[in-house]
């Protein structure tokens, strides 16, 4: 019943694809970011699904929360608590709107 080991999280990935160290500075991965950008961007003549990798990566790595919890618990967890991947910052949960307000006009 409780004999299984826990799965050992793959949290190494996103270092690798940027090259970086697990205790790379925010300026560490921007340097790294940017230059395998330039490296492999479509427009340049790179691989577009490494361009989305080394992009996926970076966004990960530069935000602190993603970051932590990527650590701890690896890609997975971070694609369950962020409702799946990829798509970039805008999409996900969209921010909830009040009701529409109507005021009655009087025309003469």
């Amino acid at each position: 019943m409780f004999g299984r080991a826990p799965k050992k999280s793959d949290n190494t990935k996103y270092y690798e694809i940027l090259g970086v160290s697990k205790n790379a500075s925010p300026n560490d991965l921007k340097k790294a970011y940017h230059k395998l950008a330039i490296r492999n961007h479509p427009d340049k003549g790179g691989d577009p699904e490494k361009f989305k990798e080394i992009a996926q990566a970076y966004e990960v790595l530069n935000n602190p929360e993603k970051r932590g919890i990527y650590d701890q618990c690896g890609e997975d967890a971070l694609k369950e608590r962020t409702g799946g991947g990829g798509g970039g910052p805008s999409r996900g949960r969209r921010q909830r709107r009040g009701e529409d307000l109507f005021h009655p006009l009087k025309v003469n």
